[in-house]
């Protein structure tokens, strides 16, 4: 039977499901920033060859030194599935299924909850969960771990020369848009979707293809569809084309 877990025993489920793998070992979860404990007991397992698969869905929350981590432990494999939202745990006798993210503030800031599951106890429902964990890795792409460091351009923007006065070809006073991140209303222009505040704390990582919460062009909630490479959800792109002549 499966056995209920709060905060604290999804945390310490988690620490003893990677401890007790001896055959396979699977880290599915959509943010991945790896605490030290954790890193301690990856690496203990790693020295006995497991195989150790760690599936993300978030490009850029594998900050540089999860990266340069990950890098130094060869025999665990990166996967990425750009759709997943699922979490779970999972080893060849135990499986964890849970609110929590492989995120240190979703471990140490955040209310969370999940269950347990044993093979031994509840051998039935494991071979659900398995199955499942099974087709997220067949659904997800091998990506090759780097910790080189990518010299982002840094786009000049002063309030002088911010959204205020955007180009007139793609802009122009009398269209209003809406910031991708904030949702606040903006002169429309598909190059600066951003307000100048939003923009100032995205330039401080410069992802283009960071999730944003909100449509350029309606200002909709795009649940992280947008991006300022694609500032305008999918079904907004012809009107929009239509309106500004993109």
């Amino acid at each position: 039977m499966a056995e209920f877990l709060d905060t604290q025993g999804v945390s310490y489920y988690l620490k003893k499901l990677i401890n007790n793998a001896n055959d396979k070992l699977y880290l599915i979860s959509p943010y991945l920033q790896l605490n030290n404990q954790l890193k301690l007991s990856l690496e203990d397992r790693h020295k006995f060859s497991i195989d150790i698969i760690v599936i993300y869905g978030k490009v850029s929350d594998l900050n540089p030194d999860d990266s340069s981590w990950l890098q130094s432990m060869p025999g665990i494999k990166l996967l990425f599935h750009k759709d997943l939202h699922a979490k779970c745990y999972f080893n060849e006798k135990e499986a964890i299924i849970t609110s929590m993210n492989l995120y240190m503030f979703s471990q140490q800031n955040n209310v969370e909850m999940g269950i347990y599951i044993s093979k031994e106890k509840d051998e039935e429902l494991y071979i659900q969960v398995a199955d499942e964990v099974d087709r997220i890795k067949r659904g997800s792409e091998h990506r090759t771990i780097s910790v080189q460091k990518v010299e982002t351009k840094k786009v000049e923007f002063t309030k002088e020369n911010s959204l205020l006065k955007s180009d007139k070809k793609k802009s122009n006073s009398k269209h209003i848009g809406f910031c991708i991140r904030t949702g606040v209303e903006i002169p429309f222009n598909i190059e600066k979707p951003m307000s100048y505040e939003a923009f100032k704390s995205w330039n401080k990582f410069g992802d283009p293809d960071y999730d944003e919460k909100y449509c350029h062009f309606s200002g909709e909630n795009s649940y992280g569809e947008t991006t300022v490479n694609k500032p305008i959800i999918k079904k907004n792109w012809k009107k929009a084309k239509e309106i500004f002549d993109l």
